[in-house]
């Protein structure tokens, strides 16, 4: 076997027992690796913790989102003994969310930072190979996660859309100020409004009209 290989071959394949396939949410069907396996891996090639390999923390920083949730990130250096020299730093960046939007309110984890910095380390180590055949292979994991193809708005070839379209424009010519009334109220263009919006839409500027009858009726009073 070719010595450079060495360290890939002895640690590429992951137990069953390590495998843990992702039940719900947007990563259901992948796998999920215990971080424990790599520990044990990397202590059976290299030694103790602090002896024979260690991980030195960079980096760590909060990114905040629009939607309100904030996410924690770290990067780290492995370094592996061999033959009794340290190896140059291996990096390896991870993440994890910190506070998180859930259907009671935000979610603050206080862990983040410790699965940020988990992950990172997986990272750093599929450079050496552990676990290569999950991330080779048939098993999946959230690196290889695809988002799905967000789903399609109705066509302006819709014969209703289409009516709605040229009866809103007739009633609100003005389209620069249409365009940022559905980016305030909708966050999306006037082309990407959907039917009922654009239902919701007309009923709004019915009642403006109203509205501004009014006001000039009681004027010229």
């Amino acid at each position: 076997m070719n010595d450079s290989m060495r360290i890939y071959e002895a640690t590429r394949k992951v137990p069953a027992e390590a495998k843990k396939p992702i039940p719900a949410g947007r990563l259901k069907g992948y796998t999920n690796i215990n971080p424990m396996w790599r520990i044990k891996t990397m202590t059976e090639q290299f030694g103790i913790c602090g002896i024979g390999w260690k991980v030195e923390l960079t980096k760590q920083w909060l990114e905040p989102y629009s939607t309100g949730e904030t996410a924690a990130f770290c990067n780290i250096n492995l370094y592996i003994k061999v033959d009794g020299e340290w190896s140059e730093a291996i990096p390896g960046t991870g993440g994890a969310m910190y506070v998180v939007k859930e259907r009671n309110g935000m979610y603050v984890d206080d862990e983040a930072f410790k699965k940020a910095e988990t992950d990172a380390i997986s990272v750093a180590c599929k450079m050496l190979g552990i676990g290569a055949d999950v991330y080779w292979g048939e098993d999946r994991t959230k690196y290889d996660y695809v988002p799905e193809e967000p789903k399609r708005e109705q066509k302006p070839s819709d014969p209703a859309r289409g009516e709605l379209l040229a009866l809103i424009k007739q009633a609100y010519p003005d389209e620069k100020r249409l365009e940022l009334a559905c980016q305030k109220k909708f966050n999306k263009r006037f082309g990407q409004l959907t039917t009922d919006e654009m239902h919701e839409v007309l009923a709004l500027i019915e009642v403006r009209k109203g509205e501004a009858k009014g006001i000039s009726g009681s004027g010229a009073a």
